[in-house]
């Protein structure tokens, strides 16, 4: 009796704890509804700084391409070319390519026009003998044909039979001298026809030869203006092969360059301006005729100033470009140039815009985009509620807003979207307007 009693006891507080464990397990499995867990933020009050900060390069406004001569017949070799940065005048060389097959291609055009002279000399040589043996022929022809006419007018005088001969004699002289006529003006048409040929096979080389001629002037490409050397990248430098982000030299003498393909470009260094590519929130703090800070991360140590020229309003974003975020176009007017200054250079670009004094701001992560609005979510006790809000101005981390007061708590996630079970504290990942 008492060993039951004992194992009764036993099963009852196994039971009990079995239970405990399962009310823990999904207690810990459950998420929490109360806000306690959420991360929250305060409205504060303060100056908000609307700078804006972005890369960008430097671009001459004007410049000239240099491009390898559009000729036909395969990649050209590079034997002369001058470097980057390289100041040049106008006529300078700048590029050269080996113009070996273009001079074979002018000594074989010569020989084919030498060969064309030849036969039309041969041609014209040919047609004046047959002119001369044709003369002979005819002048016999016509002879004959006037001794048969003499011996017909003595049929009278002759018997019938001889009569009959003479007649025959005319007639087959009159018919030679019309052949021979004929043939002569048929030679003559060949004749022609041949120097003519001739004549056009030496056109031919003429122009191939004069096009030989150009082409080897061409291998030499000067400068149009004045200005510095800006040497392109070869794509053809890893064997064609070329993906996004992989650096790639410069053209240097001995690379092989196909016809018509960019190699330089002659910019004036005094017409430089920098462009820069900014998102979609920073496009809003910008304006045109902002002053602008500019560091070169070449030339460290110097800031430079300048004026926000022109702001692109259409989206420059590449369709291969990983990042889907808006990105607008901005030019900047340089205050002054310098002498080190280089097209290419990157930069480090400072837009001051107008700062917002005394404003009542929140971290942009507590923004939330909802139907349209734009809302935070105020906490009420142990909740959070939807609550829409004026956005008056906002940069990168802060954003300026009406109708929330001072120390208002405001969660920096969305506390409506759905949590993991398993985290021991949820990310503050959900929020933010992009």
């Amino acid at each position: 009796m008492r060993k039951r009693r004992t194992l009764t006891l036993a099963l009852g507080a196994a039971l009990v704890g079995a239970a405990i464990c399962g009310f823990a397990v999904v207690r810990w499995a459950t998420p929490k509804s109360s806000a306690m867990d959420l991360p929250v933020g305060r409205v504060k009050r303060g100056d908000l700084e609307m700078r804006v900060y972005v890369t960008g390069e430097l671009r001459a406004i004007q410049s000239q391409m240099l491009t390898a001569p559009p000729i036909g017949g395969g990649a050209l070799q590079i034997t002369h070319l001058l470097h980057t940065g390289t100041a040049v005048k106008k006529g300078d060389l700048v590029i050269e390519f080996d113009p070996a097959e273009q001079k074979y291609n002018l000594e074989q055009q010569r020989s084919e026009l030498m060969q064309a002279e030849q036969e039309i000399t041969k041609a014209k040589a040919d047609a004046a003998v047959q002119s001369a043996q044709d003369k002979v022929a005819l002048l016999k022809a016509r002879f004959d044909v006037r001794r048969a006419q003499l011996d017909v007018q003595k049929n009278e005088l002759v018997s019938p039979i001889d009569a009959q001969k003479n007649n025959l004699a005319l007639e087959g002289a009159k018919r030679v001298l019309a052949e021979l006529e004929q043939d002569i003006k048929s030679r003559s048409v060949s004749n022609q026809a041949s120097i003519a040929l001739a004549e056009e096979k030496r056109n031919k080389a003429k122009l191939a030869m004069d096009q030989a001629q150009s082409n080897i002037g061409k291998m030499r490409v000067t400068a149009p203006m004045d200005g510095l050397i800006a040497l392109e990248k070869n794509e053809n430098a890893a064997g064609g092969i070329f993906f996004s982000g992989m650096s790639l030299p410069e053209f240097h003498e001995g690379d092989q360059v196909d016809p018509g393909r960019t190699v330089c470009q002659v910019i004036d260094p005094k017409g430089l301006e920098l462009l820069a590519k900014v998102g979609e929130i920073d496009r809003n703090n910008i304006k045109l005729g902002q002053e602008v800070d500019i560091q070169l991360d070449a030339l460290p140590g110097a800031t430079f100033h300048g004026t926000i020229k022109t702001l692109g309003s259409s989206n420059t974003r590449m369709f291969w470009e990983d990042n889907t975020a808006s990105k607008f176009e901005v030019s900047v007017r340089l205050a002054s140039v310098d002498n080190r200054m280089r097209p290419g250079m990157t930069a480090q670009v400072f837009v001051n815009g107008d700062s917002r004094e005394n404003v009542l701001y929140i971290p942009r992560q507590a923004l939330f985009l909802k139907d349209g609005k734009r809302i935070v979510y105020v906490r009420k006790g142990n909740d959070f509620d939807p609550q829409e809000v004026k956005v008056d101005a906002e940069n990168e981390s802060r954003a300026a807003i009406d109708g929330l007061g001072a120390g208002t708590e405001i969660a920096l996630i969305d506390p409506t979207a759905p949590r993991k079970a398993s985290s021991s504290a949820p990310a503050a990942s959900a929020g933010g307007t992009p």
